[in-house]
């Protein structure tokens, strides 16, 4: 109730909103609200992440489901209503979340993999890469994980909310693949289906490093570690002509029906 009643006494505070990122572009923090545009001061940064950081805590300590807007706006000693300002819905705290650690994730690997133009090893950097900025969220992770799960929910990573975190994952995969030794040698269509195919891959290591209860997620980096390689040699076969047939079909199959079911734009 108390939730409730504060979106309410601030829904005319919300009714500007603010689009960010584009299939393709990366998109920092301060450019990835919750569900509206925020003007860009340093007190506005700091509030925000004080937010952010608070509601984190509290997820840890107590859980999401009980973990109120309230609560989090008398931890951060900020009003509820000005929580809501930054955040429209709790559900956006995660998305703010999902933010920042992909924007992490992105400057992480890409200067880890700065002086290598091998595919497989630029692959595994960015898989690893994304395990280790992860680490420190491993336990809070599983307990949103069955909200994320729901198909229609906007904390998934394929809803339209989670899109300006997606593109910037996206982009890194381009830039894994752009920035290679394969990239020229193969057909110019498959290069521009790959970066989402292989943010597709991060989605498979991030359900299993959800579930994966080794010391440092040990499991998880092992699968990493066998599944790039394998990865790495299918994509580099694709460019013979004996195999242009199945590449076809691969084509086909990923615009048909992997595509389609991935958010494309910002939340509005």
């Amino acid at each position: 109730m108390d939730d409730l009643a504060a979106t309410n006494g601030t829904s005319a505070a919300n009714d500007s909103t603010g689009g960010t990122g584009t299939d393709g572009g990366a998109a920092s923090p301060a450019e990835t609200r919750g569900s509206r545009a925020q003007p860009k001061t340093d007190k506005s940064e700091q509030t925000r992440a004080l937010i952010l950081e608070t509601a984190m805590r509290l997820f840890q300590e107590r859980g999401y489901e009980k973990t109120t807007m309230r609560a989090i706006a008398t931890e951060a000693g900020v009003s509820v209503g000005n929580a809501y300002y930054y955040f429209s819905a709790k559900e956006f705290l995660i998305q703010g979340f999902y933010d920042r650690m992909t924007y992490d994730h992105a400057a992480d690997a890409r200067n880890r993999m700065a002086h290598t133009r091998d595919f497989a090893e630029r692959l595994e950097i960015a898989l690893t890469s994304w395990l280790d900025t992860a680490a420190p969220y491993h336990e809070f992770a599983a307990q949103f994980f069955r909200t994320a799960a729901d198909p229609s929910s906007s904390l998934s990573p394929f809803s339209n909310e989670s899109h300006p975190a997606r593109a910037t994952a996206v982009e890194l995969f381009r830039e894994v693949l752009q920035g290679s030794e394969l990239a020229p040698k193969l057909d110019a269509e498959l290069v521009e289906l790959l970066p989402d195919v292989l943010w597709l891959h991060l989605m498979v290591v991030v359900l299993y490093w959800v579930f994966d209860r080794t010391e440092d997620t040990e499991r998880t980096r092992e699968f990493v570690r066998r599944s790039t390689p394998m990865a790495a040699r299918v994509i580099n076969l694709s460019r013979y002509r004996v195999f242009r047939p199945i590449v076809r079909d691969a084509k086909g199959l990923i615009q048909d029906f992997i595509l389609p079911t991935i958010g494309k734009t910002a939340v509005k």
